[in-house]
């Protein structure tokens, strides 16, 4: 175990002993505000080093009082923690309750625009809170998080890691941490098939722990030759998303960081509360990676911004990101695998609003297990705007194996897809339709394998009695709208 495992190990056996602090959503939430402030720390030192070098005075953001260095980590002359002037106890709580807390949480209201630090800065602390009760447990933590160091690269990429792992641990942990947490090498793979570059902006509206713009970051980083400029692209104008949910937007603004970026554009805001009537060519993407949260059901003045009106989450998102995505844009999307079949008129007119709008050249169907913890299948939508569907190219992935917390999907699994998707061949697990055979009232894409593979829905009860619920909801306000006008 490393030292900055260990560390981890430590920080989580403290909070373990904190009565607000009972999943590991908790701790992944409290872990990232005393994070992010050290590496605040950090990245102001840096700076104000660099502004020493050439002759000039460096303004911080913070004031000096509030600083890691003050009240966190206050050091001797010998560069040891000055025990007389570390705050612990009550007095150490009542300072990050009542002082610390407020003072960054207006921030926000300082910010000149929501791509600044300052912006973020307000955001995170106006959205979380301090759940360490005890100053004594707090002071603890701090002492762990102040060993931990992250200016450099190799620093900064065992610390991205091990951050990414209590991501997935928290996702692991149920409740809604599995909103958070898409397997990396579906991630990864559905990057191989898009192939952002360098110049592109990529876009997630359900950005939940960034893990789609961070694996795509360490793509484009990783590509040949990229010069200064390149970089400050990618660090200034390639990524951007938007999170609902207060936690997901602290661990996305975090993960962001620790992999390179840092000031992510992400905003915290409800994606689906945009009217898509008010899109214009400026706001487009050339890039769209996500896994948007399906099973929601959206209020009736939500659906209004949309052409399409669904309670279904996954359906809305769908006909954001056709609209947010540039005329010639590729996008890869994981949605229910019941979107290629469902009869609800939903679901029929968002496939054909996808499939005359977009070319949707490919779909991965995804085995159970893939995404631990939920029990729906799931497919990856592969398209690109501007000319309609002609042929769909499918793969079912099949592992070989049942898969679990430990023995869950890796990159292995899917170098068969990657490869065949690009000449779009046929094989035991790949065949392709030709869209002017599907049957223009359903636009239905649940194909049989033509080459002795199971039909690629495979509905569980639940599935389908959701499914019967929605069309009831779906009768009922018919039924309604019929007697308001009786």
């Amino acid at each position: 175990m490393t030292s900055f495992e260990q560390a981890f190990k430590n920080i989580d056996d403290i909070l373990w002993k904190e009565a607000g602090c009972t999943t590991e959503l908790d701790y992944t939430e409290q872990t990232s505000w005393l994070l992010f402030l050290k590496y605040l720390d950090g990245l102001e030192q840096d700076k104000a080093d660099e502004a020493a070098l050439e002759g000039k005075a460096y303004q911080f953001i913070l004031d000096k009082q509030y600083r890691w260095e003050s009240w966190a980590s206050p050091k001797n002359a010998t560069g040891d923690i000055d025990h007389n002037k570390a705050m612990t106890g009550d007095d150490l709580r009542d300072f990050v309750d009542r002082k610390l807390f407020p003072y960054l949480h207006d921030f926000k209201q300082k910010a000149d625009n929501p791509n600044t630090i300052e912006y973020k800065i307000g955001q995170i602390f106006g959205e979380i809170k301090n759940k360490i009760h005890s100053g004594y447990n707090l002071r603890g933590i701090i002492d762990l998080v102040d060993e931990l160091r992250f200016r450099s690269q190799t620093e900064k990429h065992e610390l991205s890691h091990l951050y990414e792992a209590k991501i997935k641990n928290m996702g692991n942990a149920g409740r809604n941490g599995g909103e958070y947490y898409t397997p990396r090498p579906l991630i990864r793979a559905m990057i191989q098939v898009i192939k952002p570059r360098i110049g592109e902006t990529i876009y997630d509206g359900a950005v939940g722990s960034a893990g789609f713009l961070c694996e795509a970051f360490d793509y484009l980083k990783s590509q040949p030759n990229l010069t200064t400029n390149n970089l400050k692209n990618l660090q200034e104008r390639t990524f951007y998303g938007k999170e609902k949910k207060s936690l997901a937007y602290v661990i996305a603004i975090m993960n962001m960081i620790l992999h390179g970026i840092e000031t992510p554009n992400i905003q915290h805001s409800n994606t689906l509360t945009e009217n898509l009537a008010d899109v214009q060519d400026k706001d487009r993407f050339d890039v769209i990676l996500a896994n948007p949260p399906f099973g929601g059901k959206e209020r009736k003045e939500v659906q209004q911004n949309f052409s399409i009106k669904t309670g279904e989450t996954a359906f809305l998102f769908l006909q954001h990101f056709i609209k947010m995505l540039k005329a010639g844009g590729r996008g890869a999307v994981v949605i229910k695998n019941t979107f290629l079949s469902n009869t609800d008129n939903a679901s029929v007119s968002l496939r054909k609003l996808l499939l005359e709008s977009c070319n949707l050249h490919t779909v991965l169907d995804c085995p159970s297990g893939t995404f631990q913890g939920a029990g729906v299948k799931t497919v990856v939508l592969f398209f690109e705007k501007g000319a309609p569907t002609q042929h769909v190219w499918f793969y079912s992935l099949d592992v070989g194996r049942n898969m679990g917390k430990t023995n869950p999907l890796n990159d292995a699994d899917l170098v068969d897809f990657i490869e065949l998707q690009k000449t779009f061949a046929d094989s035991p697990k790949s065949w392709r339709i030709d869209v002017a055979d599907i049957d223009k009232n359903t636009f239905d894409l649940s194909v049989k394998n033509p080459n002795g593979g199971e039909e690629i829905i495979h509905r569980s009860p639940l599935e389908i009695m959701d499914e019967i619920t929605a069309l009831d909801l779906e009768s009922a306000d018919v039924l309604t709208k019929i007697r308001g006008l009786l």
